[in-house]
């Protein structure tokens, strides 16, 4: 795709992901400022179709709506001439029309010898639309009330509910096109011996291409030239800047934080890794079968059941009385009290107040089908940086050497790295000002790619950075290494600090933990969930945190795709995986993940792809969406006991089963009563779920 939008110029096929410029374009389409370009009519058709489907089914819910609500006033306030014969006019493109899909899935679902929602929706629409409308044009053979509302009704929330989930299926695509958006639109290579400004698709391999400090890398590549410390956070993980040296590798989209540095181009277009992260995420997008849903269970064995006993009911009257009528009354009286109206909403209204109580306790729920899987998680698997941990460098220990005060320590050490741009370097500075303490200016500053900085203050030097910068300034560490390893192996970073040839100090810095974590996974144990932690930064580091927090199994030094992979390694254990991450690296694994959760703090791209958002930044919240969704499950449970529990009693006695000996029959009236009497019970019984209040830390929400 090539998509023109004030100047900028994307250059991602939105379906396949190829590189495709104007001229080899086949297809456009115009969408608000955008030109977007395809390879293919497929990638064309495929782009479109579901906001082809998304806006269809938004015609089809309003016009419902809109027909429902003077269905529902002739129906039940006013009593007007020709009322019967206007409802007809009114249900019967609701029936046929708006719910065409219900009758094609339920012949999809015949041609499999199956039975599903959509038949039990048919059918019982259907039989309430039949009924009413021999009621209307035969009055004097069939007499009573109509049903026309009940049709219309449930067809309408149907409609709404089918809505809602296309539009959360659409958020979830939302997160590939943030992703394209991360690529770099232009490069900067060298051509004939001068620097020139090419479209990123025009990149090829050996290229030498140039980067200056803040902006991003375009493509994949080996470092030729030049020292930098690179933001690779977005996709390894890792939050400290890596350093780049002369042969170290280069990943596009990630950013050049301080030096100039050239590379030679070795991975472009549909090979980079940001290009293999956005194929991950449509693969595990597309991959995923959908949850089979109770209702379908329940009404794979119920409609059959239903419509033998009522084909039975009629032919055995007909064959005992030889009328006609009173054994098709009695055929749709049983379909009647069968029909599906509870049945309709006993999920979404269960499903809209627990997604309302998650939004309550800063947990967005994005589907119904989020909700069910999340009560079967067995393996909750969190990412580290940024999760876990608070994402950020910073200052754990200063340890002064002999007489010296840890505020000089830190005097010092913020003096020569007041001028850095390296995130440690921040970190020394961010505790000096968070002490109160007075940073002079140094005289001369002189950066060591990869090994510190040099600075001269009151005429001596001050050196701060690894044991590199002090062995080739020939200051001794022997006395010190003990200490130096000590905090290594706590996963930290250790800073050495000296002035006037002297050792002073050991400044610490490390990524550290967020306030809950411990007790978040420690509440998780309880509810018998494996704990798993997945990163990209090293394994002495990673350790030292999952020790922390008493992680069970530790995944580190992985890579965006190799993320993904480790969930599916997961899966074809049996294992239900809930991935809880934040940043653009873990977009695949949330993707992959039978849930995906995502940190509200994270990436625009990390909140779309996740099928739950915790807005707090507080992940005790994946606690609560556990317990949440067990709380609406069994509500569901209830919902759906409570839909048919007075039809399948009353099932028997609109059969006659009652008539013979009491001379009783439930007409088609009493039916609807105990239908409307179902969808009582279940919109009250999930207003009930309003009194939840979640276990974990109720005084402090």
């Amino acid at each position: 795709m090539i998509a023109y939008n004030k100047g900028e110029v994307m250059a991602i096929d939105p379906v396949c992901g190829m590189y495709v410029d104007e001229n080899k374009a086949i297809y456009k389409k115009q969408i608000d400022d955008k030109t977007i370009y395809f390879c293919s009519e497929y990638c064309l058709k495929t782009f479109e179709r579901p906001e082809i489907e998304l806006r269809k089914l938004k015609f089809s819910m309003v016009i419902s709506i809109l027909i429902s609500i003077p269905v529902i006033l002739l129906s039940f306030v006013f009593d007007i001439p020709y009322k019967n014969l206007i409802l007809f006019l009114l249900a019967t493109p609701v029936q046929f029309i708006l719910g065409y899909r219900f009758y094609k899935g339920m012949f999809d679902a015949l041609r499999s010898r199956t039975t599903n929602m959509d038949t039990l929706i048919t059918t019982g629409t259907s039989a309430a639309w039949i009924y009413s409308t021999l009621v209307t044009f035969l009055p004097n053979i069939f007499k009573g009330e109509t049903y026309f509302d009940a049709s219309v009704v449930i067809i309408t929330l149907i409609l709404t509910g089918k809505y809602l989930e296309e539009i959360a299926k659409g958020k979830a695509s939302e997160s590939i096109k943030k992703l394209m958006g991360l690529q770099s639109k232009t490069a900067i290579v060298i051509r004939e011996n001068k620097e020139v400004e090419i479209l990123i698709e025009d990149v090829k391999v050996n290229d030498i291409v140039i980067v200056k400090p803040g902006e991003k890398i375009p493509v994949d590549g080996i470092v030729i030239e030049g020292y930098s410390a690179v933001d690779e956070k977005m996709i390894t993980g890792e939050s400290i800047p890596a350093d780049k040296n002369v042969g170290d590798a280069v990943i596009g989209a990630t950013i050049n934080k301080s030096g100039l540095i050239k590379f030679r181009a070795t991975k472009i277009g549909k090979d980079t890794v940001l290009s293999q992260i956005i194929k991950i995420v449509q693969d595990a997008q597309t991959s995923k079968a959908p949850i089979e849903r109770l209702a379908d269970k329940v009404s794979s064995i119920f409609v059959p059941v239903v419509i033998l006993i009522a084909i039975s009911s009629f032919f055995i009257w007909f064959f005992f009385t030889s009328n006609f009528v009173f054994a098709l009354t009695i055929f749709i009286a049983v379909l009647i009290i069968a029909c599906p109206c509870a049945l309709g909403i006993a999920t979404p209204t269960a499903i809209l107040v627990a997604t309302g109580l998650g939004a309550d306790n800063g947990i967005l729920i994005k589907s119904g089908e989020a909700l069910e899987t999340t009560n079967k998680l067995t393996t909750i698997v969190f990412d580290k940086t940024g999760t876990l941990t608070k994402g950020e460098p910073e200052v754990t220990d200063v340890v002064p050497i002999e007489n010296i005060e840890y505020k000089e320590v830190l005097r010092l050490a913020s003096i020569a790295e007041k001028g850095s741009e390296h995130p440690v370097g921040e970190a020394v500075v961010k505790r000096a000002k968070d002490e109160k303490i007075e940073v002079s200016d140094a005289t001369l500053y002189e950066t060591i790619p990869g090994k510190g900085i040099k600075a001269s203050y009151l005429n001596r030097t001050v050196l701060v950075g690894n044991r590199a910068i002090m062995r080739d300034n020939n200051i001794s560490l022997e006395k010190f290494e003990n200490d130096i390893q000590k905090l290594e192996d706590e996963g930290k970073t250790a800073v050495i600090v000296s002035y006037d040839d002297k050792i002073i100090g050991i400044i610490a810095v490390a990524d550290t933990l967020k306030e809950f974590s411990k007790e978040a996974i420690e509440e998780l144990h309880k509810m018998n969930k494996e704990v798993v932690m997945i990163t990209g930064d090293n394994e002495r580091t990673s350790r030292a945190i999952a020790k922390q927090v008493n992680i069970d199994i530790l995944l580190s030094q992985v890579l965006p795709a190799d993320k993904a992979d480790e969930i599916k390694k997961l899966q074809e254990k049996g294992k239900i995986v809930a991935m809880v991450g934040d940043g653009i690296n873990d977009t695949p694994a949330l993707a992959q993940a039978n849930i995906g959760i995502a940190i509200g703090s994270g990436t625009d791209v990390a909140m779309e792809t996740g099928n739950i958002v915790l807005i707090k930044d507080d992940i005790r919240d994946v606690v609560t969406a556990i317990e949440l969704s067990g709380y609406t499950i069994r509500k569901i449970k209830q919902n759906l006991f409570l839909a048919f529990i007075y039809n399948t009693v009353g099932i028997p006695i609109a059969a006659g089963l009652l008539y013979p000996f009491f001379g009783f029959l439930l007409s088609p009236i009493i039916a609807g009563a105990a239908m409307a009497f179902s969808s009582f019970s279940v919109v009250g019984n999930s207003l009930l779920m309003k009194r939840y209040k979640p276990k974990l830390y109720k005084i402090e929400k």
